[in-house]
């Protein structure tokens, strides 16, 4: 009897220790933030190589990418938005003419909470030709799209069940810039939130401007409330707030520059503190040189911004006092024209997209250096613009 209570005993202490095994396993891996995530890439279909909208995988323990499947019917979804909850995603359709009439497309679709899939629930008009850009809300209740061949904003409201309305406004820039041939009229290239919901930034590349609008998220309604001149000749493409919120930045796709701003939460407005260029002097003289993206990485220690033509991600460290930028590398996309980038929001891992050479290439950053670190790893997407991720389920 001794011995079978022993043995009892010993083979209890055994499942014990393989239970707390698991569990102290499992707790390191939560601990360790290991979560991989849902990848929506936007592309271009015009070419016929493209299917849509693609949803892919990302390993976050070892950056490796893995398509899950495409969402077609939507013509040029180039750029694509997240809603907060993670049920909707809307993205654009960057054409000149819809529904009859001389506008793109925004349209929306339901996310599959157990896949990921994408369920379209309707689209209507950007209000504008040619739109670029989109973004939702803090709230959720609005999306909000820049027309790059219109020159305009818009804001739509969104419903309870994610379908969109009719725009709620609509606003029209006028005028233009020293470039004769891309600054002949306004161009939206993007628009973007301030952090407390309040304001609204579109960088327009044919005006040289930065236009800041007063935002209501209850009335989906945008007021002209100030705007910042950028030099001449510059183009302004995208914006990005530091996690701060004290600082912002634009870059410049003619001139292959960032500029720096200090903003000011309550007035709404921004200072320019420093414009940086994000290639080498050396290198200016090449032909076919623009920007495209530029990303705060989540500490708000690093920012990064891509050069297409050069094919590389420039990358400079953030000085946390005053927000001014100091030059740390340029690294080569592996591949041709870095349409967009996008960076995890664990930091971890920056993805290019190649739109030129129809991939996308994973790099580790050093959180040390912000440097890039190659890992190896990359997939073939045909003309991929821009990437969004959520937890994946």
């Amino acid at each position: 009897m001794t011995h079978l209570l022993s043995s009892l005993h010993a083979s209890l202490l055994s499942f014990l220790i393989i239970v707390g095994t698991i569990a102290m396993a499992n707790t390191t891996d939560a601990a360790d933030g290991v979560q991989d995530y849902l990848v929506y890439v936007g592309t271009y279909t015009r070419g016929g190589k493209s299917k849509g909208i693609y949803t892919l995988k990302l390993n976050m323990k070892t950056g490796a990418l893995t398509e899950i499947g495409a969402t077609e019917g939507v013509v040029n979804p180039s750029f694509v938005a997240i809603h907060p909850s993670n049920k909707f995603l809307y993205a654009v359709g960057e054409i000149s003419e819809f529904g009859g009439k001389p506008t793109g497309g925004v349209t929306a679709f339901a996310i599959d909470p157990k896949d990921g899939s994408l369920t379209k629930l309707n689209e209507k008009s950007s209000g504008g030709a040619g739109p670029c850009y989109v973004v939702v809300d803090a709230t959720g209740k609005n999306v909000l799209v820049a027309n790059y061949g219109g020159g305009s904003v818009a804001c739509l409201p969104i419903k309870a069940d994610g379908t969109l309305e009719d725009a709620s406004s609509f606003i029209q820039h006028q005028g233009s810039s020293v470039n004769s041939q891309r600054q002949s009229g306004p161009h939206g290239h993007s628009i973007n939130l301030s952090p407390d919901n309040k304001f609204a930034f579109a960088a327009d590349l044919g005006l040289d401007k930065i236009l800041i609008y007063a935002f209501d998220a209850e009335k989906g309604q945008l007021t002209p409330h100030a705007d910042t001149e950028i030099t001449p000749g510059s183009g302004p493409r995208h914006f990005a707030f530091h996690p701060s919120g004290k600082y912002a930045y634009v870059i410049n796709e003619m001139s292959l520059t960032v500029t720096a701003f200090k903003y000011d939460a309550k007035q709404g407005t921004l200072k320019t503190l420093q414009t940086i260029s994000t290639i080498p002097d050396a290198d200016r003289n090449q032909p076919g040189l623009s920007t495209a993206e530029v990303r705060v990485h989540p500490s708000g220690e690093f920012l990064y911004g891509s050069n297409r033509g050069h094919d590389t991600i420039a990358a400079f460290r953030i000085n946390q006092d005053t927000g001014e930028l100091t030059y740390i590398e340029n690294e080569s996309t592996q591949g041709k024209t870095p349409r967009n980038f996008f960076i995890d929001p664990t930091g971890t891992y920056l993805l290019a997209e190649n739109q030129g050479s129809d991939s996308i290439v994973v790099f580790r950053i050093n959180q040390d250096t912000g440097e890039l670190v190659p890992t190896g790893k990359s997939i073939e997407i045909p003309a991929p613009v821009c990437v969004r991720m959520i937890p994946a389920p």
